[in-house]
């Protein structure tokens, strides 16, 4: 480290704080990648979540300090010779750390967006409106079909009425479900 001893000591401070960081951070990729926590057992012991809601993790952790590190010390080294002036420099080091971080919350928000279940379930179908697709005989005596949006995809599902016969373009409203697999509809 014989090259960091004869810098500024902004600059030396900048460094130290660079390269560790920047070593844990690859470390917590490669880890991530591979499949492992890396911040397992080292979170905050107190909730950070400041926006009142489900946040996809803690305000307060090692991931997040790691990634304001980051962007405050490789900031502060890229800056160094541009902004001469050095509280400048430390105010837009602090804000570009912050930004890390924010940037860490989209990626992740982002991420989180992949994983929502968006499977079929036939349950979601209930007080939805629908379409006939295939005529549907009044008071049970037989199945027809329907066609019917749910999470934005179109499903052709057998459906029956208690009440007059369903003509084919018929909105209807699914009411119940019978036998976990035919619809109840009525007309709208």
């Amino acid at each position: 480290m014989e090259i960091l001893e004869n810098l500024d000591p902004l600059l030396k401070t900048f460094w130290y704080i660079a390269i560790p960081t920047s070593i844990i951070f690859i470390l917590q990729t490669v880890m991530t990648f591979v499949g492992a926590d890396a911040t397992d057992g080292l979170e905050a012991d107190f909730d950070g979540d400041l926006s009142g809601g489900d946040a996809p993790f803690q305000l307060f952790s090692l991931r997040n300090l790691i990634n304001f590190l980051l962007g405050f010390s490789w900031s502060g080294i890229s800056l160094y010779n541009s902004i001469s002036n050095k509280p400048l420099l430390i105010f837009f080091s602090l804000i570009i750390g912050s930004l890390f971080v924010y940037l860490f919350f989209i990626i992740i928000k982002q991420i989180q967006k992949l994983a929502e279940d968006n499977s079929f379930k036939l349950t979601n179908t209930l007080n939805k409106t629908a379409e006939v697709y295939i005529l549907i005989p009044e008071n049970k005596k037989g199945k027809g079909k329907i066609m019917i949006s749910v999470n934005g995809s179109f499903h052709e599902l057998e459906a029956m009425t208690e009440n007059e016969q369903l003509q084919t373009g018929t909105i209807v409203k699914v009411v119940r479900i019978e036998n976990n697999n035919i619809l109840i509809v009525e007309a709208i």
